[in-house]
């Protein structure tokens, strides 16, 4: 909405092509956002339909993969979102005991139930597709501040005296280096394997050890979706566009702007960025239709 961009690389039309349920859903909910929109712009009004006499389009044909590829993006992560759930409620619904006492047949079966590779691969997928998310969060808060390419907001979405205040860019600071620890900690603990107690337990899933990453890296996409959401509300502001808003935009902007001020001169940055990232953990849609 901010960068007003065209609707065509969320629509029906050109997602249906593509036979991934995760990137079709993705964009159906994009459409679903946006259609309360006075910001997007249909492609065929703008670039079909105008006759155009000037020597050279300012406007993007295509915006960036950040903004343009969201739908393929993010489909993956959600159709993995949805096949972890469905294992970990397979796993926590399962007998891990060993050994197996069959009571009505009166005999006991050991074997590896106990065993976590199920877990362990789930979480090494889940860290992965979260890291992804946080990636492309970094690039879209990477787009606002960068004036260069956005060639509309303010550096580093800054409200106050440019060359005097610094705006947001500590924050991406802080963005940037947790994004790079999301991307380290994703190397998977599933091929991972140290054999011990003598050599009894020689293949093991290490699947604890991926869960507690895991757990990291959601904790740390949390804090740079909270910088984003923090420098979007600094954009609306700059540009007046609350108004212009989808309904669904205006919402997230109402309670936003009810928990963080508009920052304008220079001040520490990490309690408005802790309060968006509690509201975010606390208010999150159930996304796995």
């Amino acid at each position: 909405e901010l960068v007003e961009s065209y609707d065509d690389h969320f629509s029906k039309e050109l997602n249906q092509v593509k036979l991934h349920e995760g990137q079709n859903i993705i964009a159906s909910e994009m459409r679903n956002i946006l259609q309360s929109s006075k910001l997007i712009k249909k492609r065929a009004e703008h670039l079909y339909n105008n006759h155009v006499e000037v020597g050279i389009i300012k406007d993007k044909v295509q915006e960036y993969y950040s903004l343009r590829c969201v739908p393929q993006v993010l489909g993956p992560v959600y159709e993995t979102l949805k096949n972890v759930e469905k294992v970990l409620v397979n796993e926590v619904n399962s007998v891990n005991d060993n050994p197996i006492i069959d009571k009505e047949n009166i005999d006991v079966f050991h074997g590896g139930n106990f065993h976590g590779d199920y877990v362990s691969l789930e979480m090494d997928k889940l860290k992965i597709v979260i890291t992804k998310l946080t990636m492309l969060v970094e690039r879209q808060l990477n787009y606002i501040y960068n004036n260069k390419l956005n060639e509309k907001f303010p550096p580093f979405a800054n409200l106050g005296v440019v060359g005097l205040d610094l705006g947001l860019q500590a924050a991406q600071f802080t963005a940037t280096s947790t994004t790079a620890e999301c991307q380290t900690l994703s190397n998977p603990m599933y091929i991972h394997s140290i054999p011990n107690n003598g050599d009894n337990q020689d293949i093991v899933s290490m699947g604890t050890n991926a869960a507690l990453m895991t757990k990291k890296v959601i904790e740390n996409s949390f804090q740079v979706l909270a910088i984003n959401y923090l420098s979007l509300l600094q954009v609306i502001d700059f540009m007046g566009f609350n108004d212009k808003l989808s309904e669904t935009g205006k919402d997230i902007y109402n309670k936003l702007r009810a928990i963080v001020p508009k920052i304008i001169k220079d001040e520490p940055l990490y309690h408005h960025i802790e309060n968006i990232k509690q509201y975010l953990i606390q208010n999150q849609p159930n996304i796995l239709k």
